[in-house]
């Protein structure tokens, strides 16, 4: 059962659980194919093969394993090892991942998600803990977090306890007194209980929980998870007797994420 009165601090996973992850990243590939239709024809006709496609992604984790956490660099040495089988420039790697990129952050948040993250950066600090590449500060929601911790700036990624570590020691709080909030079972869930967190597994998709080991709680959205701190009578931060001086100021947005 989740305990509100001992939490200090919240970690929220970003992909799938503040906007959907696959539409953006289907966006993001047909904005790179239609540029590289326009600058790399032959590149885009290598890449328009999805097993070409597989097959380079599958070299590029093959030689270079120190990527492996580092998604936009994979990317990248991706469409770089394309263009080079398809006998183009290669320079042109760095402006085709940009766009990319920047397809990448045109999200659509969830319904819940804006006024939850209002609600609940008000009441804790709030650290974003991703094994992808999203930018809070491109997507525009950087006010709302103290920090960032992605996989790809810390070198591992989730469930790997560290991270987790890593997130709660950006606001200098204890792992125990710390609630992680993600929508993947054995990422999220799994790798917080682990690194001894609280964790709400956010189920919007009403899969069934298969795994020993159970979330403190688990809410269909992000609103029932404010209707549990609501219940509670959490309160903002500016409420709250006796604050831990480091968790007053405003946030500065820094972040390790790309």
């Amino acid at each position: 059962m989740l305990d509100l009165t001992i939490i200090k601090a919240i970690t929220l996973d970003l992909d799938d659980t503040l906007w959907p992850v696959w539409p953006v990243i289907e966006r993001a590939e047909a904005a790179l194919d239609e540029w590289l239709g326009h600058h790399a024809p032959m590149t885009a006709a290598l890449f328009s093969n999805p097993s070409a496609r597989h097959d380079i992604r599958a070299e590029i984790a093959r030689t270079r394993p120190e990527l492996k956490h580092n998604l936009s660099a994979i990317r990248r040495e991706a469409i770089r090892l394309a263009l080079s089988r398809a006998e183009e420039n290669p320079m042109l790697a760095e402006e085709a991942f940009e766009v990319f990129f920047a397809a990448r952050h045109q999200v659509t948040l969830f319904d819940d998600a804006l006024l939850a993250l209002e609600f609940l950066s008000t009441r804790y600090p709030v650290v974003a803990l991703s094994n992808g590449n999203a930018d809070i500060e491109r997507i525009g929601l950087g006010a709302y977090f103290r920090a960032a911790i992605s996989a790809q700036e810390f070198g591992v990624g989730k469930p790997d306890s560290r991270i987790f570590h890593a997130a709660a020691g950006a606001v200098d709080v204890d792992p125990h007194n710390v609630l992680h909030v993600g929508d993947d079972a054995a990422l999220d869930v799994l790798g917080a209980l682990n690194a001894g967190m609280q964790t709400a597994w956010v189920n919007r998709t009403d899969h069934l929980w298969t795994h020993p080991s159970s979330p403190h709680e688990t809410v269909a959205n992000l609103t029932e998870l404010c209707d549990l701190f609501r219940a509670s009578g959490a309160q903002t931060k500016d409420e709250r007797p006796g604050r831990q001086q480091g968790l007053n100021k405003a946030p500065n947005n820094s972040r390790t994420s790309a």
